[in-house]
C-alpha cells in the first residue's frame, strides 16, 4: 500500500489531462444511467478497498467541518464548540473551517478515527464517488484521484464503460 500510495500523486498527474477531457465530455453529457453506474463502481471498488490500510485521506488533506459537524463532534468530546473550534479548527482562505494541521489529530497510528461515529460530513462522504450527479464535482474528483487509490481506481473503470 505505501508504495503505491506513494506513486498515486504521479500517477494521477500522468493521468490529468485524459481526465479533464473525458470529465469535460461527462459534464456535457451525462449518461442517463451515471448515477446507478457510480454507485456500482463505488461498491464494486470497496469491495476490495480497505481504507483502514491507506487512510490517505486524513494523512493528507482536512475535511471542511459545518456548523453542525462543529456542535456533533465538540458534544462527543465534551467540548464547548468555542473550546472545540480554538483546539483543532483555523479558518481557510474561503472562510470555511478546516483543521489547523494535518494529519487530522483523531486519526490514530492504527489508521482509525477517534471521533468515527460522529465524523464530519465531508468525511462520511469522501471519495464522493457515489455521489448523485457526479458530473458536477469533476474538479473535486480530480483532486481525490491524486489522494485516494479507490478514486482513482473508480475513475479509471469509469473511462472504460462509458464511451
Amino acid at each position: 500500500m505505501q508504495q503505491q500510495l506513494k506513486n498515486l500523486p504521479q500517477r494521477a498527474l500522468d493521468k490529468q489531462a485524459e481526465n479533464k477531457k473525458f470529465f469535460a465530455k461527462l459534464k456535457k453529457r451525462p449518461p442517463k444511467n451515471l448515477d446507478y453506474l457510480m454507485q456500482e463502481l463505488h461498491e464494486e471498488e470497496f469491495e476490495h478497498t480497505d481504507c483502514l490500510q491507506c487512510a490517505n485521506c486524513c494523512k493528507t488533506t482536512g475535511p471542511l467541518f459545518t456548523d453542525a459537524d462543529i456542535a456533533r463532534i465538540a458534544k462527543h468530546l465534551r467540548l464547548k464548540s468555542s473550546d472545540f473550534i480554538e483546539q483543532y479548527l483555523r479558518i481557510d482562505e474561503d472562510n470555511d473551517y478546516v483543521l489547523q494541521q494535518v494529519p487530522c489529530a483523531f486519526l490514530g497510528s492504527d489508521n482509525y478515527c477517534s471521533v468515527y461515529p460522529v465524523r464530519p460530513k465531508a468525511c462520511r462522504e469522501f471519495p464522493h464517488t457515489n455521489r448523485k450527479k457526479f458530473h458536477k464535482i469533476a474538479h473535486l474528483t480530480l483532486k481525490n484521484v491524486a489522494i485516494c487509490p479507490a478514486a482513482f481506481n473508480i475513475v479509471e473503470e469509469m473511462k472504460k464503460r462509458i464511451p
